[in-house]
């Protein structure tokens, strides 16, 4: 490796595989006083403050990052350009998400609660996603991962995003100033967006009751986007069809909650990028942002400080 070449700090503890995933991208590895980029793998509690003057960009290890704003290490006035981990883990959760979805229509729950042969009971229970249209309401890595999942079995897509581009594969891409019109239109419901004050109890009472009564709501992203009260009245009501949540309000779910009762919910416990799988997937994400700093392009998964992810 060339002495010129762009040094990137790792931070808090060394790691041999982002220290190879570094090199991989063209640069070297320093301490931070010498750096011109930090790799943070931790969340803001012990991140260094201030930072030298010399880093430029920093790469953070999470997704969801809400509690950098929280916590006011990422403010609307920096003048460092932060990326997440945003897209790195998109493969695994989408997986996760259609298996969600999968239960939930083909009623995977009740059969695996039946203990005797209730054929004709489930003939009006099981559905299908071929033919229907799922909505990804915040369609980034996530979804865009998702949306081939979902043409393999037939299902057409609208996205949402923030800006209204096209998202590939998705039959109709809205922006979020146009959300609202999802909620009568698709048959199912997955929830990607990112845990801001604009997105916080996107999915209440009124988005609810213009679901259809067989709609599934998939939420993989945070908790706080779907009104749990609300939620738990629709489900009790079937005023839709169930809910698949990988991610609660409150989490964990404690004991009791009315959610772990009812029957038409699967919950998992915020399990949908397993620790076996992020490593190399955070060590990938790094290397091609570490890839695309030393060549002076546009850095993947950048964080707008002015809207909080």
């Amino acid at each position: 490796m060339a002495d010129d070449a762009p040094a990137i700090a790792i931070g808090p503890t060394p790691d041999p595989l982002l220290e190879e995933a570094v090199r991989r991208g063209g640069a070297r590895s320093a301490p931070l006083e010498s750096a011109n980029a930090l790799v943070w793998t931790a969340n803001p509690v012990g991140f260094p403050d201030p930072l030298p003057e010399n880093i430029r960009w920093v790469q953070l290890g999470a997704a969801g990052i809400e509690e950098w704003f929280s916590e006011r290490v990422i403010t609307p006035d920096t003048s460092i350009v932060w990326t997440s981990a945003a897209g790195a883990f998109a493969a695994t959760v989408a997986e996760h998400a259609l298996a969600l979805l999968l239960a939930g229509v083909r009623a995977l729950p009740e059969h695996l609660e039946a203990k005797t042969w209730r054929q004709q009971e489930f003939f009006s229970k099981v559905g299908t996603l071929r033919g229907a249209t799922v909505a990804i309401v915040g369609a980034g890595g996530i979804g865009r991962a998702l949306i081939p999942m979902l043409a393999g079995v037939g299902t057409d897509v609208i996205a949402v995003n923030r800006s209204g581009s096209p998202v590939p594969g998705a039959i109709e891409t809205l922006p979020t100033t146009r959300v609202g019109e999802v909620w009568a239109r698709a048959d199912h419901f997955v929830i990607g967006a990112p845990a801001t004050d604009a997105t916080h109890h996107l999915v209440g009472a009124a988005e609810l009751a213009q679901m259809k009564p067989t709609a599934w709501v998939i939420n993989v992203a945070r908790g706080s986007l779907i009104h749990t009260t609300a939620l738990v009245k629709a489900l009790r009501d079937n005023t839709i069809g169930g809910a698949g949540l990988d991610v609660t309000d409150p989490e964990p779910l404690p004991d009791g909650h009315p959610l772990w009762e009812l029957p038409n919910v699967i919950i998992t416990p915020h399990d949908s990028n397993p620790p076996s799988v992020r490593p190399q997937a955070f060590a990938d994400h790094v290397a091609l942002n570490v890839t695309r700093f030393v060549s002076g392009e546009k850095l993947t998964a950048l964080i707008d400080p002015a809207v909080g992810y």
